[in-house]
């Protein structure tokens, strides 16, 4: 399905009552734990949900496969990824209850290249974002009623007020943040509890992991997405906003 498509069923769904599921589902689940709210999602919606995972959010994708299991899951490769970041996929893809499904750009880097110049990112990161990471995933989410984010609103200035449940009016969709309100010890709890599998780049200082090029190690006591388009204004990839 294109994303013409999904607009076209758009006009045919019932979307205020969808959005109004959304809005009232997500007064309800506030407090519930994220397995809840997966495990919510996927009875109501069955195959028509997805997680959206770039694997900086292990803890998502365990949890999901627990939940859900087989839930779709789609990863983004724009091509700049870690070999660790991969790697990670890989482990998820073939050791967990989930179905991943890896997403490419419509050009690849040496195509970009050429159309644009060398280290887009460097020199217009915004759009790089967009031809690698907000295109691909629209074409990735066109198929689907509900998506699964792993934000949460100690992640930046900008999520502090996302809702576990709600409403994506940019697609027309249920968008689900499941981790909104858990803190950072909240998540480092489980991961040990559960023995969740993480980034090995977690283990050198990578807090918030994204494209190879744009993301580097924190210090500690910086900000956990201080390493994200370091030394420039740009903290969002445009995925969520």
């Amino acid at each position: 399905m294109t994303v013409t498509d999904r607009k076209h069923e758009s006009e045919v769904r019932d979307l205020p009552a969808l959005r109004q599921l959304a809005e009232q589902a997500g007064r309800e689940l506030e407090g519930a734990h994220p397995k809840e709210i997966l495990a919510w999602a996927a009875r109501t919606f069955g195959q028509d949900v997805v997680v959206a995972s770039s694997m900086g959010d292990e803890i998502l994708v365990h949890m999901a496969a627990k939940a859900a299991p087989g839930i779709d899951v789609v990863f983004l490769d724009t091509g700049y990824h870690f070999a660790e970041t991969l790697g990670t996929r890989d482990y998820y893809a073939e050791f967990t209850d989930v179905t991943l499904r890896t997403i490419l750009p419509l050009a690849t880097v040496e195509q970009q290249d050429a159309e644009h110049g060398p280290r887009l990112h460097d020199r217009d990161p915004n759009l790089c974002c967009a031809l690698r990471k907000v295109e691909p995933l629209e074409r990735a989410l066109a198929p689907y009623t509900a998506w699964v984010t792993g934000m949460r609103r100690e992640d930046a200035p900008t999520r502090t007020d996302i809702s576990v449940v709600g409403w994506d009016d940019k697609r027309h969709m249920v968008k689900l943040n499941p981790l909104a309100a858990w803190t950072q010890e909240q998540v480092d709890e489980y991961v040990e509890a559960e023995h969740v599998v993480l980034n090995p780049l977690r283990q050198v200082g990578y807090t918030s992991i994204g494209c190879a090029p744009c993301t580097r190690a924190v210090a500690p006591g910086e900000d956990p997405r201080a390493g994200r388009w370091s030394g420039t204004s740009k903290t969002e990839c445009g995925l969520h906003t």
